[in-house]
């Protein structure tokens, strides 16, 4: 552990001994087997689900992002409908470039409490913020994509689950692939490779 620790503290101001070298390659060689292993486990692409009435779906799709991000792989939220809802997971912005937040909606508020006039440019928001999740898986551009409330685009006639069956079916070079929302579409089920279910059996807060 003390070597390790010494390994830290080199900025410039210490030599390399052969001792804090040794040290820097096992750490080195450390973290990349447990990314290679993590790549190895999820070698054929998993399509993880956390849907449901109950609270902490995002929560835990975050949680997953932050495993992922410690085990080396690099990791991109893009989220959805959230409005200022949203800010909770401002803190992931402390964690760039392991971890990329990406909203594209422009409104305060939720979608479904906006105008007719203002949901018809938020739509177009949100599709450009769905297209950019098709670039991301198409040009490899990380290990773990989390889309945040997606499930719940299609009962808003924004996509279709069709759009979100063809996006999953990219993820070749992907380990992991998390969809949340409210609710699961029958269809995408035989996709998915972990579904989880969240449900509400009491909440004093509402």
């Amino acid at each position: 552990m003390a070597r390790v620790s010494n390994v830290k503290l080199l900025s410039g101001h210490f030599p390399v001994t052969m001792e804090t070298g040794a040290a820097m390659y096992i750490l080195n060689s450390s973290m990349q087997a447990g990314c290679e292993a993590w790549r190895n486990k999820m070698s054929k692409g998993i399509v993880q689900v956390y849907y449901g009435t109950g609270k902490g779906k995002t929560s835990a799709a975050v949680g997953q992002c932050i495993r992922a991000a410690g085990q080396g792989l690099s990791v991109i939220i893009i989220q959805f409908l959230k409005g200022k809802e949203a800010d909770e997971f401002n803190f992931l912005g402390k964690l760039e470039p392991e971890i990329k937040l990406f909203r594209f909606e422009k409104a305060d508020r939720s979608y479904d409490l906006l105008l007719a006039s203002q949901q018809k440019e938020e739509k177009q928001n949100i599709l450009n913020g769905f297209n950019f999740a098709k670039k991301v898986i198409d040009t490899g551009e990380c290990d773990v994509l989390v889309l945040d409330e997606v499930l719940a685009l299609p009962d808003l006639g924004i996509i279709t689950v069709d759009d979100i069956i063809s996006l999953t079916s990219m993820r070749e070079d992907y380990c992991r692939i998390v969809l949340t929302g409210r609710n699961l579409p029958r269809e995408l089920l035989p996709y998915a490779d972990v579904v989880s279910k969240i449900d509400l059996e009491k909440d004093n807060t509402i």
